[in-house]
């Protein structure tokens, strides 16, 4: 609930004055729970059992005396009427009466005048006192002394731990629930400020256009006479949509930072609850509050767990969800207007939202936050690699072009991956042998060398993986290859790793047919080298299949059925799934494409078969080098593919690194140790090898 603390009238002669967000009482939610009820009635009950051992010490009127001479003068003197001795924790005492003082003759009366009729003595050793007791003929009775204020409290706590169960359990829980029930029905936003976690604008990297599309509504905030003298008005409401992780959270956050006016944010899911109405009177005590505080920004977070598409005859309604709804169209857009309250919400499944909410006038823009591209991933891995200790001369690039379809919350665990591994290995700083092992990591899961392999194991994977690298060097349309391994990551035995050298926004023919051919390999190589097939191509089959039928049903890539899609996915709003295929067409067209889709994937195989063929001496020689290194790198499996060795650097043209010039022969004398250490480097040196 928003803190109405500035909410007195403002004179209409003074300008508008923009509160401070870090102002004490400002937008911090729910006021906090006063913590009186609760001790008012701890104090209660701690003072009741003050009172009720005061009272129960306080039945006690007996005055403590000496033993001697007060005590033995007693005795002697005949005025003890009985006596009683308490052992009590080692100490002995004895309490007692006195006759009554009125049979007291004159004698005792002057002694004793002042004597009260019960007192207590303390004593040590009982045995003399009993026998002058017995020598006197007083009657002796002994005991223990029972603690009346333990008894009290053992008799008493039972109640006071029923109470308190009963108030913990129900009492707060309902209170925490609900705020108390005053609030139950106030909204939960909560207002940022700005002296915690501020994150800008430069922290937003690989979505510049969602960027400079917020910037125009807070640049309107700043400064609305520069839009207002065209006649333009704010936007109501924006809409950010895009997949998981690609950062609709985080430029939330940088619009906090950069605005100069409040900013509120909130959860879809603070709205709802199992009772009808509360969600709406939270809809209406938000933008209440909202108004007092305007102009303001308002952030909805996961929108779609309140703003579902409405009853649409599958699964039953939502009342409170609808109501809810509701609430929030009228309040963007109904009879009163809401000026200068702006509302960002954010949703990865735009397709469930109600089509009223979506209408202009409540929310006028739809900011698409797409996965990154290639540059966009480069900017925001060095966002993030700002803040750790990167080694000298890392081209970030280079990684952000082995990860095509990462998310911004990818890249960032990428890094963090990456310090974790340099930082297990003990070095100084990430280099980029730690990004590769942080990548492969992400995307294929982390080396599993606890997973031992026979020969015969190791031969197998070796072959399936020799036969996709071998295809992927020789294919024109593929993506570069990067490295082969046959150690095993994730659910797989081996993995064969591309490097696309650009992201690819629309895909041809010709590229899907190699894809088609490079994942027969693994299968091929096992029918040519092998004396059986096995079960490692289930998931290469897989893809291959549904490749091809997308190719046949929903890209129209068929020369035999044209240029058309064949069936209609339906998407249910409540369920976010594809439930139900309708078929469009006829079972004779059903099974033209059946037989499509294995013509297809065919012709894959022999092509793949064909060209596995004519280089068996090469599948040869990179199962040999897999099986002696485990991992081979892209460099070195093309080598071997195409040349059948792996080249010096002169041998591929590489400039060899630059010589001192040679030094004349009285200088040759004073060749230091450190110079003729370096003079080897004019060997050729062996290639690099990742693994």
């Amino acid at each position: 609930m928003f803190d109405d603390k500035d909410k007195g009238e403002e004179k209409p002669s003074e300008p508008h004055k923009k509160r401070d967000i870090n102002e004490p009482g400002q937008g911090k939610g729910p006021p906090p729970q006063s913590g009186r009820p609760v001790w008012t009635w701890i104090s209660l009950v701690i003072f009741s059992l003050v009172i009720a051992s005061l009272w129960i010490n306080g039945a006690d009127k007996s005055v403590e005396i000496d033993y001697n001479p007060t005590f033995v003068n007693m005795i002697e003197g005949g005025v003890v009427k009985h006596v009683k001795i308490y052992h009590d924790a080692g100490l002995n005492y004895v309490k007692g009466t006195t006759v009554a003082s009125e049979s007291f003759s004159e004698e005792q009366r002057a002694i004793f005048a002042d004597t009260p009729e019960k007192w207590r003595v303390n004593i040590g050793d009982v045995t003399n006192l009993e026998k002058l007791l017995l020598q006197n003929g007083i009657p002796i009775e002994h005991g223990r002394q029972s603690n009346h204020m333990m008894l009290f409290l053992y008799n008493i706590f039972p109640t006071l731990l029923l109470i308190g169960v009963i108030y913990f359990i129900f009492v707060r829980q309902m209170r925490a629930a609900s705020g108390g029930a005053m609030t139950f029905g106030k909204s939960r936003a909560k207002q940022l400020r700005r002296d915690t976690n501020k994150i800008t604008f430069k922290e937003v990297a690989g979505i510049q256009e969602a960027k400079e599309e917020v910037e125009e509504i807070i640049e309107y905030l700043k400064s609305p006479q520069k839009f207002q003298r065209l006649g333009g008005k704010m936007p109501k409401g924006v809409l950010l949509c895009g997949s998981p992780g690609t950062g609709k959270t985080l430029l939330a956050k940088a619009i906090a930072g950069e605005a100069d006016v409040p900013f509120f944010s909130i959860s879809g899911s603070d709205f709802v609850e199992m009772f009808v109405g509360v969600g709406a009177s939270r809809v209406r005590d938000m933008f209440d509050q909202a108004k007092k505080n305007a102009p303001c920004l308002l952030f909805i977070d996961e929108i779609d767990a309140v703003g579902r598409s409405r009853f649409t005859g599958i699964g039953g309604g939502h009342d409170e969800r609808e109501q809810t709804l509701n609430a929030l169209l009228v309040e963007m857009d109904g009879f009163e207007a809401n000026e200068g309250v702006v509302v960002i919400a954010a949703t990865n499944r735009p397709d469930v939202l109600d089509p009223a909410l979506l209408r202009p006038g409540r929310f006028d823009r739809q900011v698409i936050i797409d996965l990154p591209s290639l540059e966009g991933r480069t900017e925001i891995l060095k966002v993030h690699a700002a803040k750790i200790k990167i080694s000298e001369g890392v081209d970030l690039s280079l990684t952000a072009r082995g990860t095509p379809g990462f998310s911004g919350a990818d890249l960032a665990n990428l890094i963090n991956e990456a310090a974790l591994i340099a930082a297990r290995l003990g070095k100084d700083a990430v280099d980029l042998d730690d990004l590769d092992e942080a990548r492969d990591k992400v995307m294929w899961g982390k080396e599993r060398r606890s997973r031992t392999l026979n020969d015969e194991e190791k031969k197998l994977t070796a072959y399936h993986e020799a036969g996709h690298a071998v295809l992927t060097v020789l294919s024109e349309h593929a993506d570069p290859l990067h490295k082969v391994t046959i150690i095993p990551r994730g659910m797989s035995l081996g993995s064969t790793m591309f490097l696309p050298e650009k992201d690819r926004l629309s895909i041809s023919r010709s590229y899907l047919l190699d894809q088609l051919v490079i994942s027969m390999g693994g299968r091929v190589a096992e029918e040519l080298f092998l004396p059986d097939i096995c079960t490692g191509a289930r998931q290469d089959l897989a893809q291959a299949t549904k490749l091809a039928h997308s190719m046949v049903c929903d890209w129209g890539m068929s020369e035999a059925l044209g240029p058309r899609t064949f069936g209609r996915n339906e998407e249910l709003v409540f369920l976010g799934r594809e439930v139900n295929r309708t078929q469009d067409y006829s079972e004779s067209t059903a099974r033209k494409i059946d037989e499509e889709v294995s013509r297809i994937l065919t012709e894959a195989h022999e092509k793949a078969r064909e060209i596995l063929s004519a280089h068996k001496e090469a599948v040869v020689k990179l199962v040999d080098e897999l099986l002696e290194k485990e991992t081979v790198s892209g460099l070195v499996a093309e080598e071997i593919v195409k040349f059948g060795r792996v080249r010096t650097p002169e041998e591929r043209g590489e400039v060899p690194p630059e010589l001192p010039p040679e030094l004349p022969p009285e200088a040759t004398q004073e060749t230091s140790s450190e110079e003729v250490s370096e003079q080897p480097l004019e060997q050729p040196q062996e290639l690099p090898e990742e693994g």
